[in-house]
């Protein structure tokens, strides 16, 4: 629900533009590496056909560069922004239109040691009424000695429940349909403790209601629905960070916990307690630029859990091919392995398979109940360290197409 196709036909364009290179005889004149060819006994034509591919590209730089969306850093603006627009469809949300504002910028313009910054902002509408806008900021601070992270998102969009537990989640008939409305904000504060080491507090406010529920054929209980969701609480993080870049790393690795402690105290409607563990590697193959990632995470909660906070598989990140929604548990633990080739110019594709579980309890987590996925993907650099990904994903019975920026993990 919440990740959105809108570069659809951007994608397409410059999936047709690296197909439509390959197919003629040309050589890649940066990586040094010959294109497949065509044998070709007419030289007049060879020359209209690389006079067309010319044009061709050359259509498609200037409509990328008018974007922003230029490969390149312009450290003059305050923030240097890329805007991709396009249509999306998909079933819940029908067809509608989004844009996706990718930002870099230097916090400070002296600071020679911080990653750039970045600024990523999402919105969408579609004809069925469904508005939604995410942010996710990344600053990197004094010599990178200090990080503040800020995601926030407004939803009012259509969304799905099939009650709570792999056996009632794997039914395709528990389908039940809604209306969600959310609002969330989780601002955090990263101090650096020695040089591959972080401490970070922040704060997080999520509300969520149910409108328009609609149980089709379900006999699944929705009282839980029924009922808005106000979460408030604090969160605590501990990492160990050796990669070489936030948005996108091509080497080292991330070990993370994060403890998030929501109270009626501050505000929340119930008591309860999310942990969420991390591990993701990343190396270079050997392969020019190809890059081999894996991770293991999970989140596990306990307490008076509302229906909006139970730990959720499937989605853009949180292994891809399945509804976002579907499966819901209080417990979760996923592993997830891509290989992403690197292509000429700013292209790439990626590939990878991955495996997840639900449960109540940690300990009834069952090999039977695996929720296994895989798929593919094309990737565009829009700036630098910031690819575009379109992802066509497969799991156990579902499927789906995601619209991102930057990567999965």
């Amino acid at each position: 629900m919440k990740q959105t196709a809108l570069m659809v036909c951007l994608g397409l364009s410059v999936s047709a533009s690296v197909l439509a290179t390959e197919n003629v005889g040309t050589t890649d004149a940066a990586a040094g590496k010959p294109l497949p060819a065509k044998q070709h006994t007419d030289v007049n034509t060879d020359k209209n056909t690389e006079l067309s591919d010319t044009e061709s590209e050359g259509w498609l730089e200037n409509f990328l560069q008018a974007l922003g969306a230029d490969g390149e850093f312009d450290a003059e603006k305050l923030i240097d922004f890329s805007y991709l627009p396009g249509p999306f469809y998909n079933p819940e949300m029908d067809l509608g239109v989004g844009i996706s504002a990718v930002g870099l910028y230097q916090y400070d313009p002296n600071d020679e040691v911080s990653q750039l910054s970045s600024l990523v902002i999402n919105g969408l509408a579609s004809t069925n009424g469904a508005l939604g806008m995410t942010i996710a900021n990344k600053t990197f601070i004094n010599q990178d000695n200090q990080r503040f992270y800020l995601n926030a998102e407004v939803f009012d969009a259509p969304d799905v429940f099939y009650g709570v537990g792999y056996d009632a989640n794997h039914n395709d008939g528990n389908r039940v349909e809604f209306n969600q409305r959310i609002v969330s904000v989780n601002p955090m504060l990263l101090q650096r403790m020695s040089p591959t080491s972080f401490v970070g507090i922040g704060f997080d406010f999520s509300y969520a209601s149910a409108e328009k529920i609609n149980p089709l054929d379900s006999s699944v209980a929705t009282e839980a629905l029924e009922e808005s969701s106000r979460s408030v609480g604090v969160n605590v993080l501990l990492n160990h960070d050796s990669r070489d870049n936030v948005l996108n790393p091509q080497s080292g690795r991330i070990v993370e916990i994060d403890a998030a402690f929501y109270r009626q105290s501050l505000g929340s409607k119930t008591d309860f307690e999310v942990y969420n563990a991390l591990y993701s590697e990343y190396m270079k193959t050997g392969r020019g630029e190809d890059i081999l990632a894996w991770q293991v995470r999970g989140r596990f909660t306990s307490g008076d859990v509302p229906w909006d906070q139970l730990s959720k598989a499937g989605g853009g990140s949180l292994l891809r091919g399945y509804t976002s929604g579907r499966y819901r548990d209080k417990q979760m633990m996923l592993t997830q392995v891509e290989y992403r080739l690197n292509l000429p110019g700013r292209h790439g594709m990626v590939f990878w398979g991955g495996a997840g579980v639900i449960a109540d309890d940690v300990s009834e987590f069952n090999r039977e109940k695996i929720l296994p996925n895989g798929g593919v993907g094309y990737r565009f650099e829009v700036k630098p360290r910031v690819n575009l990904r379109l992802d066509m994903a497969w799991g156990d019975g579902d499927s789906g197409f995601y619209f991102n920026v930057n990567e999965a993990f």
